[in-house]
């Protein structure tokens, strides 16, 4: 079974940064949309980030103009750049791979998590 490892998370302060990266145990081919979402305790999962292969870009309201996710196809890597982060970014960050070369039948790539702390 393939699945996707995360690194960068941890303890920061507010207005500080953190970069989260993310790359599978094994290659994944027929990539399509790499995502970052994120588990804030008590809420609900959501959605942060999102590429596609022509790296076009969507973000969270909150997060936008703060966080930018970027993408090596090469490397099958996705990356998340934080920054001024605030304590309402505290949270399990998860990487999701959607793969597949039909739409209709792609399939969902999850890492474990990695927690970000941001606090003082």
């Amino acid at each position: 079974q393939v699945q996707l490892l995360e690194f960068g998370g941890g303890l920061v302060q507010p207005g500080g940064s953190l970069r989260l990266s993310c790359a599978p145990s094994r290659r994944i081919f027929s990539i399509n949309t790499m995502n970052w979402h994120r588990q804030a305790p008590g809420k609900e999962r959501e959605l942060v980030a999102a590429i596609t292969p022509e790296d076009n870009t969507y973000y969270l309201d909150s997060v936008k103009g703060r966080f930018t996710i970027s993408r090596d196809d090469a490397k099958n890597t996705v990356t998340l750049q934080m920054n001024n982060l605030t304590p309402e970014d505290t949270a399990v960050y998860y990487c999701n791979f959607k793969a597949g070369r039909v739409p209709g039948s792609q399939m969902d790539y999850w890492g474990k998590g990695t927690l970000v702390t941001v606090s003082s």
